[in-house]
């Protein structure tokens, strides 16, 4: 479990075909605390740590997360957002965010505004809803939906979250994961079972 509250952006080393899994070694400031098996979420996407040499370590990710997310696109240099999962205890200043990513989305538009910036997202038409002033998790951050439509949804984001994530790198047509309140999964999927009985 992740709050959606990024930690820091982690570069890619190497990535590493091997059959249908994807071996991605990377560079973080807190390798050193990072322990084989723990769970890490990389752009929103819950990886294990399998592998740590001095200040690098190694996820991996299977087909599924490779169809599901833009862990596929990830090539060496690339910037990640990076999470370690909540201690027990402590605040959650995001919201409660699985680190299962729901599918990907592409920005359609970034505008700058007066001290903030307003992103527009589009993905394909599915049971995932969002709802103004709902969460949103977008490549692992924990964002609110300041507009929402049908498959898009607008989110503005403050200059510290702009400046301290991968937001700055993202340019129109690029590829987010997102992943959708749990709450609204469950409501959504309740009204869809109700409508077809």
């Amino acid at each position: 479990m992740f709050t959606g509250i990024i930690e820091d952006l982690a570069e890619v080393v190497s990535v590493k075909k091997d059959g249908t899994n994807l071996h991605i070694e990377l560079y973080s400031s807190f390798t050193s605390d990072l322990k084989i098996d723990q769970s890490v979420a990389h752009n929103g996407v819950c990886l294990t740590v399998v592998d740590i040499k001095s200040d690098i370590y190694t996820v991996t990710a299977i087909k599924e997360t490779l169809q599901k997310s833009n862990i596929g696109y990830l090539k060496k240099g690339s910037k990640v957002n990076i999470e370690r999962s909540m201690k027990m205890g402590d605040r959650v200043d995001g919201h409660m965010v699985q680190g299962h990513v729901d599918q990907i989305a592409e920005c359609v538009d970034i505008a700058e505004e007066t001290g903030s910036y307003v992103l527009c997202f589009r993905y394909e038409k599915s049971e995932n809803i969002t709802v103004e002033k709902g969460s949103i998790c977008v490549n692992g951050i924990s964002l609110t939906v300041v507009s929402s439509e049908i498959n898009s949804f607008k989110v503005a984001i403050i200059p510290y979250t702009w400046d301290h994530t991968n937001l700055y790198l993202i340019k129109k047509g690029d590829i987010v994961n997102l992943e959708f309140d749990i709450l609204g999964k469950y409501i959504s999927k309740l009204i869809n079972i109700k409508n077809k009985t």
